[in-house]
């Protein structure tokens, strides 16, 4: 009986034969698709590896969550992504999707943590929100001002028209797309909380869920949210133009741009390296690397590759990931994914 590993391999040269490439041309370096918020950790990792060992650097590839998850479940062999990375975790369906076209055995490696920012340039004022008025600034729909239980379109122009205290300039946010992780973690980390301000809508969360993702998942859509693409770095060079706009990007975008951009406080608290570490920043998430395990030991350098990046000198407290603003995990749960690692754990979704 042919043990895992050699039917994995036969599976991928088969695979590359059918697709009519000729066996020497098969791939000899990783690819890697997913999360533009992981892109810069990934990347450093990559350039890493391709300096100390004998590996071609790994190729990385800035998709967003869910384009990265797409292209990962797409199926086994050369001409598929070997690893993708997320902002969030991997859906039921999405794992469904893997298993209908042949991706049968999932590691997954949470890698660290982020936190999710509204930041503005440093030329103007420092902002504070609750993520309630956030939910008011963004959402399409939003409770009447007058009261009751009806909704209308959005009719707030200015920050200024939903608090008095907040600066009375024009909103004008740049976001991510619905493809992005960052997307979805801020739905549900920011404007689910911010809809839930509401006594009425907080009681649709358990009567109506449907009715109640609705009123929470869906932006404003009259140009005053800006869906930005995949790439935070365009994020942050248009609020380095505009100072009175406002983007939506990952911790470590902002982390690398403190001589220019700056987070606004949500629900008092900054957006800080150690505030995040500690929890007491509302808006965070976990990150996370999904590889497949047939593609382990065929594709050259994955295991090494694995290991680098769960390294205590790159994932570590003190380790250069760190440096590049990811936040690590603590000491236990590091230790559980490295292990998980050196034996190729495979993914049970409950």
């Amino acid at each position: 009986m042919l043990n895992k590993t050699r039917v994995s391999v036969l599976g991928i040269l088969l695979l590359t034969l059918a697709a009519g490439v000729p066996q020497a041309e098969a791939r000899d370096y990783i690819t890697v698709v997913g999360s533009s918020t992981v892109y810069p950790f990934a990347t450093v990792v990559a350039e890493q590896f391709g300096k100390t060992t004998k590996f071609k650097t790994p190729k990385i590839e800035a998709t967003g969550s869910g384009g990265g998850l797409k292209l990962f479940c797409s199926g086994v062999g050369v001409e598929f992504p070997d690893m993708t990375n997320a902002s969030r975790r991997i859906k039921k369906s999405e794992v469904e999707q893997c298993d209908k076209n042949g991706v049968k055995d999932i590691i997954e490696i949470k890698i660290g943590y982020d936190g999710i920012v509204l930041a503005n340039s440093k030329k103007v004022e420092h902002l504070h929100f609750t993520r309630k008025e956030i939910f008011l600034a963004l959402a399409k729909e939003v409770p009447d001002p007058k009261g009751g239980t009806s909704l209308i379109p959005n009719p707030y122009r200015k920050w200024s028209e939903i608090n008095p205290e907040l600066p009375g300039t024009k909103i004008e946010v740049l976001g991510p797309p619905p493809t992005s992780g960052t997307r979805d973690a801020f739905m549900e980390l920011v404007m689910e909380t911010g809809a839930e301000g509401f006594d009425w809508i907080k009681a649709l969360a358990k009567s109506d869920k449907q009715q109640f993702k609705e009123i929470a998942h869906t932006m404003r859509e009259d140009g005053l949210f800006v869906e930005a693409g995949e790439n935070d770095n365009l994020i942050v060079q248009k609020l380095a133009v505009n100072p009175d706009a406002v983007g939506i990007f990952g911790f470590s975008f902002l982390d690398q741009n403190t001589d220019k951009m700056q987070g606004a406080f949500v629900d008092g608290v900054e957006p800080t390296f150690e505030a995040i570490a500690e929890g007491q920043y509302p808006v965070s998430r976990p990150l996370y690397m999904y590889v497949k395990k047939a593609h382990a030991g065929v594709i050259p350098g994955i295991k090494e590759f694995l290991n680098e990046f769960t390294s205590e000198k790159a994932w570590g407290e003190d380790g250069y990931l760190a440096d590049k603003g990811m936040i690590p995990m603590p000491d236990e749960e590091r230790a559980a994914f490295r292990e998980d690692v050196q034996k190729l754990k495979t993914l049970t979704l409950k």
